[in-house]
């Protein structure tokens, strides 16, 4: 199969021809047909988590067919239409017995801990566990969104944080994720407020839902604070950083109203970071963190997406051949382009 792989963190992305992968007992090799890229993606190549095995085929938002299922599967057959959440449980631990295979006590990461699918194929464990059956409405290349950005989004707004129809949600950081939060927060009936240093992501968030927009201070966190708590009548309800830094996790902390929300979504490096512990306190302030979503509970995501008529379209900035993902890979790293970019040419 042609893929793209790295031998050493940091070092050349080259699409090559490698073999292609067992189908695992109780798995099934899913023929990609649309694979987004991701932040995590570009952490994972940086070498953010040194226990990724080298060499590494990455890539962890996928939608395609089952082109062979092992034995042991009993719900997948050959020509199914699939996606798969990124974290993926092992279906017998008490965390997948709970149905938050998510946190599941022997979890696995396509793109991750395994090869991924920026491939033409691409193996997944347990497969009556994680994968996920796709509308047939629904194409390939919107249904690759779901499997990081928009399923943390549905389950960090709408499970952890209860997000209810009314409420002021701010969302630091328009990337991917954090658009995805907007179309998230917009569908439930919040008033979403956008906060990005971009001009363009911020309208980018307008043209998904977002009720109002504040351009962050990169220099002034207390400027942009102001600013959100200014908009939402005194703080928002709920808050979330989406981008994973430091400092913007402080901000989504202080911008909340009293018994406020604050979800922690995008990935942080592993130093300490510095919350603001007495404005919890005080405020009696709630801050969660929130990794992905089971395969169990993609029929309500679906059903919202129906329901509201999501246009999934907005989110993706373009599509683009395997040959084209090193260079995509250096654009995110430079932070250019604007929401996702999704390989279906393989």
């Amino acid at each position: 199969m042609r893929a793209a792989v790295y031998q050493e963190f940091n070092g050349p992305i080259a699409v090559e021809d490698l073999p292609d992968p067992a189908v695992p007992d109780g798995g099934v090799v899913i023929e990609v047909r649309a694979s987004g890229l991701c932040r995590s993606d570009l952490f994972a190549w940086h070498g953010h988590d040194p226990s990724i095995p080298l060499p590494h085929v990455p890539g962890h938002e996928l939608a395609g067919v089952v082109a062979e299922a092992g034995p042991g599967v009993s719900r997948w057959s050959p020509g199914d239409r699939v996606t798969a959440p990124f974290c993926c449980g092992c279906g017998a631990c008490e965390q997948c017995a709970a149905g938050n295979e998510q946190i599941c006590d022997n979890y696995f990461l396509p793109g991750f801990t395994h090869w991924g699918s920026f491939a033409r194929y691409c193996a997944i464990d347990h497969a009556d566990t994680n994968l996920a059956a796709l509308p047939e409405a629904m194409s390939f290349e919107h249904a690759s969104i779901l499997g990081c950005r928009m399923i943390t989004a549905y389950r960090a707004l709408i499970e952890r944080a209860r997000l209810s129809s009314g409420e002021w949600l701010a969302v630091h950081g328009c990337g991917g994720l954090g658009l995805c939060m907007v179309m998230i927060g917009a569908a439930a009936g919040a008033r979403v407020v956008a906060v990005d240093i971009d001009e363009r992501a911020l309208e980018l968030a307008a043209a998904m839902g977002a009720a109002a927009a504040v351009t962050a201070d990169p220099d002034n966190g207390r400027a942009t604070v102001g600013a959100v708590r200014d908009t939402t009548g005194g703080g928002a309800h709920v808050s979330v950083d989406a981008l994973g830094n430091a400092e913007v996790a402080a901000n989504s902390v202080h911008c909340l109203r009293k018994q406020g929300r604050h979800v922690q979504a995008g990935l942080l490096s592993a130093r300490a970071t510095a919350l603001p512990v007495a404005t919890m306190i005080t405020k009696e302030l709630e801050v969660l963190g929130t990794k992905g979503m089971s395969a169990r509970q993609y029929p309500a995501l679906m059903g919202l997406i129906t329901a509201t008529g999501m246009d999934l379209g907005l989110l993706v900035s373009r599509t683009m051949g395997l040959d084209d993902l090193p260079g995509a890979f250096e654009t995110m790293a430079g932070f250019g382009g604007h929401g996702v970019a999704v390989v279906t040419e393989f």
